[in-house]
């Protein structure tokens, strides 16, 4: 009992130690505040560090335009070069169940039939499985599919050509590798 009542008489001792330290007395010691406007008065008195000098600007070849003469790329000339004939799709034509689709979302899963019966089997991402023959359409691009094969499904897709036309681009869908 006597050594826990040392044992606070010596802490109570070392926090008031520690207190009287941390405290200042009025009568003794420089002022806080003078020091403090000393510094900033002796930090504005310093000279200001040197500015980096400013960098040197690029000159630029100049350039004349002389085209003002030529025909405008982007007028209405090319519209009317290839809008007239050609494959066009139908818009009158019902559309089929998979041309909601594209077709690089579609798999070719396998085919059932033999020689020119051949009807593939294609997973469309709704996950069922359609019948695909010759004749049907298929995918994004007006694609109509010309032939089945045993590894293959091949297709004819309408494409815009850029200048008011279409163009007819081959295209297939493969057999999936299981």
């Amino acid at each position: 009992m006597a050594s826990m009542q040392t044992s606070r008489v010596v802490l109570v001792v070392a926090i008031a130690a520690a207190l009287a330290g941390c405290g200042r007395s009025i009568t003794s010691g420089p002022d806080p505040a003078g020091n403090l406007e000393k510094w900033v008065a002796e930090v504005k008195a310093r000279p200001a560090p040197p500015l980096d000098p400013l960098p040197v600007m690029q000159q630029f070849e100049t350039f004349e335009y002389a085209a003002q003469a030529l025909r405008d790329p982007f007028s209405e000339a090319f519209s009317d070069v290839s809008g007239g004939s050609g494959p066009r799709p139908d818009p009158n034509r019902p559309k089929q169940t998979l041309e909601q689709f594209p077709l690089d979302s579609m798999d070719m899963v396998g085919t059932i039939g033999r020689g020119t019966d051949l009807i593939a089997l294609v997973m469309a991402p709704d996950k069922v499985t359609y019948r695909v023959r010759p004749g049907v359409y298929m995918g994004q691009a007006d694609g109509r599919v010309t032939a089945v094969y045993e590894d293959r499904i091949e297709l004819v897709e309408l494409v815009p050509d850029g200048a008011g036309g279409w163009l007819e681009r081959p295209a297939s869908v493969a057999l999936e590798d299981q």
